[in-house]
């Protein structure tokens, strides 16, 4: 089973939800079920976008953005997400980001153009594949790809913004 980046909006309310539950549970459920609409899977798609923009030099802004977005903030005080309910447990627990995070991230993001960043991205399917890191394994437009998540990905931040939502990252 292949490991997939995951992101959730949650208010803080639904957070604080969480926690009365995991305290109150005796298998310290947190209860842990967003809506759907307020989930989002990009695959490994950032992740490939991210070791292209390392390994081609790209701003060490942009990189340290995408990574941010993707692996949350330190601290957060969500252990409580930590739970099988909410992820497999292979890659670290959840983590947080407070709306004022997202706003930033959401910002940011929103100012990317994707179009230049993957200007020098190989055309070959091979050649794009192994430049961000998939390997021989990866069939399809890279490109598109990477676009289709990183699009949605601004999306979701933008929307989690605009409501003064937190966001959990985590790996599943």
């Amino acid at each position: 089973m292949a490991l997939t980046q995951q992101f959730a909006r949650v208010t803080r309310e639904y957070l604080e939800h969480c926690r009365s539950s995991a305290f109150d549970s005796p298998e310290a459920s947190p209860g842990w079920d967003p809506s759907p609409g307020d989930l989002l899977d990009t695959d490994w798609a950032v992740w490939g976008l991210i070791w292209y923009c390392r390994s081609t030099g790209a701003d060490v802004d942009l990189i340290a953005l995408l990574d941010r977005a993707v692996s949350g903030d330190p601290g957060g005080d969500i252990g409580f997400l930590d739970h099988d309910e909410v992820y497999d447990g292979i890659d670290g627990p959840p983590r947080l980001l407070a709306p004022a995070a997202v706003v930033e991230i959401a910002r940011g993001l929103e100012a990317v153009d994707l179009d230049i960043v993957l200007a020098d991205l190989p055309s070959a399917a091979a050649d794009a594949a192994a430049a961000c890191g998939f390997g021989d394994g990866f069939s399809g437009d890279v490109r598109e790809y990477v676009a289709e998540h990183f699009t949605a990905m601004v999306e979701f931040y933008s929307a989690a913004a605009r409501r003064g939502q937190c966001v959990v990252v985590w790996v599943d």
